[in-house]
């Protein structure tokens, strides 16, 4: 199998590109970066499959004719909603099979809607493989399955674990904080009612966890509240919440939109602000983490043995307490799927949310972690 990795010596891709160095059944793998120096000087690191080239993913042409040569697109090129539809289009086309990291929510729509077209090209894409959306939506995904019917999914992840990668080919704003900023200005998508609706971001929510009782979270614009219905027509509500170890983490956030809603302050500036808060806010930590909201969990609300009931799962507390950096959490899974891929795990035909049923959870988690994952339930409690 050739694989292109479209911003593989990125802050995301660098991670994905060393976890599929050592996959055997890979016999090319191609580092495509705007910044060609930085791609070949990364791709230098590993052993003769790997190569590095320039590639503008904007100039379609130059794209294609270069996926032609793969059978496998991994693309971590943000940001999506710049880039997320154009790059899937072309890897259809070309009849490569597609992974990412997609993170906003409205892309993310129009790329699902390409299932018939990657059906009749015999091509897997799975949107949206990294930690959220990614290993929240399979955390979400263990947690309905306990339940007899599920009728409430929300995925939920603690701004404090978002830490920027120090090294990346990247220059100048971050796709990363440009895609924060996105999410937390304009109207986002959630699910409520068996509607999808706009609304507000930051909306504050309770949430109860079961055991851990009720705490503060703010509604997010992540794909997670569009795939889940998408996948799971029964479903009557489906949001992204975010939260802080520390409330005033959102405050400075909704202190942020607002400079940017008044035009206080420019996009440009105001990713650079987002990036310079990430690195100062402290991890949670493992303490908060077990007592509150764990940095990433789901959690199912619904029916079993025709009673309300609820289920949250999340990481290990040896998962939790881990310093994973953005890079290596969102860049791991991503690698991940792929190897499910090859090792013929992922079969299904289409485009899928990570939750879609074509990955098996317990396949991907035995990849992530070598511990059993956290599950708390309402009627244990």
């Amino acid at each position: 199998m050739k694989v292109l990795a479209l911003g593989g010596s990125g802050g995301m891709g660098r991670f994905s590109s060393f976890a599929i160095s050592n996959y055997p059944n890979i016999s090319k793998v191609t580092i495509a970066d705007l910044n060609e120096a930085n791609a070949k000087e990364f791709s230098s690191h590993f052993d003769d499959r790997f190569a590095g080239i320039g590639l503008d993913v904007t100039d379609k042409e130059h794209l294609e004719k270069v996926m032609s040569d793969h059978d496998i697109v991994m693309n971590t090129t943000g940001p999506f909603f710049k880039f997320g539809l154009p790059i899937l289009k072309s890897a259809i086309k070309c009849k490569c099979h597609y992974f990412d990291i997609c993170d906003d929510w409205e892309p993310t729509e129009e790329m699902l809607k390409l299932n018939d077209e990657a059906l009749k090209n015999d091509i897997t894409a799975i949107v949206g493989l990294g930690a959220s959306p990614g290993i929240s939506n399979l955390l979400g995904l263990k947690a309905m399955n306990e339940l007899d019917e599920a009728e409430s999914i929300i995925t939920g992840w603690d701004v404090s674990s978002a830490k920027p990668e120090d090294e990346s080919s990247q220059k100048g704003t971050n796709a990363a904080m440009e895609h924060g900023l996105q999410q937390i200005s304009g109207e986002i998508k959630v699910y409520k009612d068996k509607k999808y609706k706009l609304t507000k971001p930051l909306e504050k929510i309770k949430i109860h966890y079961p055991g851990r009782g009720n705490h503060d979270a703010f509604i997010f614009g992540h794909p997670e509240a569009i795939t889940f219905p998408h996948h799971f027509n029964d479903l009557k509500e489906s949001v992204n919440a975010c939260h802080g170890s520390k409330q005033s983490n959102i405050y400075i956030i909704k202190i942020l939109r607002w400079l940017l809603d008044k035009k206080i302050i420019s996009f440009k500036q105001g990713a650079s602000l987002l990036e310079w808060l990430e690195r100062k806010i402290g991890t949670p930590s493992i303490e908060k983490q077990i007592e509150g909201l764990p940095s990433i969990y789901g959690l199912a609300r619904g029916l079993k043995d025709n009673k309300n009931a609820s289920v949250a799962v999340t990481l290990s507390e040896e998962e939790l307490s881990n310093s994973w950096g953005m890079g290596a959490i969102t860049g791991f899974p991503l690698a991940f799927g792929l190897k499910l891929l090859l090792e013929n795990k992922i079969n299904k035909k289409g485009v899928f949310a990570p939750e879609g049923g074509a990955i098996n959870p317990d396949d991907f988690f035995s990849l992530l972690t070598d511990h059993p994952l956290s599950v708390s339930r309402s009627w244990e409690t």
